[in-house]
């Protein structure tokens, strides 16, 4: 009965056993197995699969057939290095904007040396932990790029540090321009950038950049300076220019050239535009004709205007002529400038030593501050003819004067009319005013660019003659006269401009104006009438003015007024002449 039971007891608990029996076998194979691979992870000679080392494929290679792999690839093997505003995100987009050779980065690269640090490097865990490494890698199929088995000295981190330092620094480049044929070209703004030496070292020397040949650096951006569209147009729009003279800094001023084009589109070719990139904006270019460069050669190089007059009158009149003519000496026009002899000369006053001399006041000669400052404007008038510029306002006298010849006199009045002729050349020119012995000679100075001269002529249209009136005065001795107003013959005439070529052929022969001269007539005072007949007694007189008909003026290099034989020439509004 009890071995019954016993042999029952037997036959139940066999098969309880079986399970755990297979599961310990398993499991000691399974541990067996582990244990073989952390053997093979860390005692193996072959490079644990799916690993890359300076981007080369070695896993599952032994050391030798590694060795030869990667000693293939390291003379085209390249750092590509990736600048990145620290500000900002690394981003690898595009292509690198630096690459540095391996040998060059890593001079002591050994192919043999690689391999064998690409199958010791994984092992730095113990010897399970590499077990498990080891599968995780095999069964998953990451791949496992290897950066601590490489490794510079510090000499050579700090070497290749300066060498990128020197590589990718960049001043601030502001936005810059020039203009072209019919295009304005712009050089985009690009901001600077500078790298810190120290972390370039750091970064090279921890070896990351092994894993995939590439580096991030860092840099402090550094603004630059940026135009806009509007911003450039108002610079390089506007009036032509030729290069001029400035007579306050005694040096020439440079030219200037006009851009015209659409903002709003030239804005947008500027938005689109890479930073440091060159874009072209169509645009409307005008070039002046003389540059700085040009005028250094023939800056008041030639004469081409020049007339002289006698100077007569009181002592009062000639100082006024002196003073005048000191005021419009060395006054230079460039090239479109316009001269007033009012602006230039100024108010004539008693402060600024003007005197009395003889003027015409509604008619009447009186002596007026001033008197004589008519001679000035009329000699630069006759010189302005001569060579052949641009008379913008000009005003005959009321009376014919007589130190210019008919029709080329200019009266000046303060408050009244004025003298201005405009430097249509494309060279400076400067008005040169000289008195010596009783002349003044007033010469314009700028640069000629052709052989043509100009000669003055001038027709008579109408005479009017003038009357002798006679006026009793008892103030005046008995039976004698005095003469109290001059008398003037009135004109109407034309003067024509004729321009001639360098062979002396006429070009071009124009009216350049039409003056009309009042008639002046003559008074004589008579005293009382004696009560027996006699002679009466008379004054004889010097005409003031002689000459009619069609004269010429000269050349702009030679002819001179006759001498001024009348008494007070001069405007009639107020100021002398």
């Amino acid at each position: 009965m009890e071995q019954a039971v016993g042999e029952s007891v037997v036959h139940r608990r066999g098969p309880k056993r079986l399970p755990l029996l297979i599961a310990g076998i398993t499991a000691g194979v399974l541990c067996a197995a582990f244990l073989s691979v952390c053997a093979i992870a860390t005692y193996g000679s072959v490079i644990w699969p799916h690993t890359t080392l300076l981007g080369v494929e070695v896993g599952g290679l032994h050391i030798p057939s590694a060795a030869q792999k990667i000693g293939a690839a390291l003379p085209d093997m390249e750092l590509a290095v990736y600048p990145y505003d620290q500000d900002g995100s690394p981003s690898r987009e595009g292509d690198p904007e630096f690459t540095l050779p391996l040998e060059d980065l890593y001079p002591d690269a050994n192919a043999q040396e690689l391999a064998e640090n690409a199958l010791s490097a994984p092992r730095s865990g113990g010897f399970l932990a590499n077990g498990a490494a080891y599968l995780h890698q095999l069964v998953t199929g990451e791949s496992k790029a290897l950066s601590g088995c490489v490794s510079l000295s510090g000499e050579q981190a700090n070497a290749d540090a300066k060498t990128l330092v020197q590589k990718l620094t960049l001043a601030p480049a502001d936005t810059a321009y020039q203009l072209g044929k019919s295009t304005v070209d712009v050089t985009v703004a690009r901001n600077g950038r500078a790298l810190d030496q120290d972390t370039l070292v750091k970064l090279l020397s921890g070896g990351e950049w092994a894993e995939d040949l590439a580096l991030d650096v860092p840099y402090a951006s550094q603004e630059a300076k940026v135009l806009s569209a509007q911003d450039i147009y108002d610079a390089v729009s506007g009036e032509v220019k030729n290069a001029g003279w400035d007579a306050a800094s005694g040096a020439i001023t440079p030219e200037q050239v006009g851009a015209e084009f659409d903002v709003t589109s030239a804005q947008k070719l500027l938005d689109d535009a890479a930073p440091g990139a060159a874009v072209q904006i169509p645009a409307t270019i005008e070039y002046p004709k003389v540059t700085a460069q040009e005028l250094k050669g023939v800056l008041f190089r030639d004469v081409l205007g020049t007339y002289t007059t006698h100077v007569g009158g009181s002592a009062a009149r000639i100082s006024n002529v002196k003073l005048a003519s000191a005021s419009v000496n060395g006054a230079v026009l460039n090239s479109g400038d316009v001269f007033s002899y009012n602006t230039t000369v100024g108010q004539r006053t008693l402060n600024k030593g003007y005197q009395a001399a003889p003027a015409y006041v509604k008619g009447e000669t009186v002596d007026e501050v001033g008197g004589g400052v008519c001679q000035p404007s009329s000699t630069l008038y006759l010189a302005c003819l001569l060579a052949n510029l641009e008379i913008v306002q000009r005003s005959a006298h009321r009376y014919v004067p007589a130190y210019v010849p008919k029709g080329m006199d200019a009266t000046v009045s303060w408050g009244g009319p004025d003298y201005q002729f405009r430097n249509d050349t494309d060279y400076p020119i400067r008005i040169s005013a000289v008195y010596s012995k009783g002349y003044l000679t007033m010469k314009l100075i700028g640069t000629k660019t052709d052989g043509t001269y100009v000669k003055m002529t001038n027709k008579v249209l109408s005479t009017t003659d003038f009357k002798t009136v006679y006026q009793e005065d008892d103030t005046i001795p008995a039976g004698t006269e005095q003469v109290k107003v001059t008398p003037y013959t009135g004109y109407k005439v034309q003067t024509f401009r004729n321009l001639y070529s360098k062979d002396g052929s006429l070009i071009s022969s124009k009216l350049e104006a039409t003056s009309d001269y009042k008639v002046r007539d003559k008074l004589i005072l008579q005293g009382p009438k004696k009560a027996s007949a006699s002679a009466s007694g008379s004054t004889s007189e010097i005409p003031a003015e002689t000459g009619s008909g069609t004269g010429d003026a000269g050349t702009a290099n030679s002819g001179a007024a006759a001498d001024n034989t009348g008494e007070g020439t001069g405007t009639d509004t107020g100021a002398a002449a």
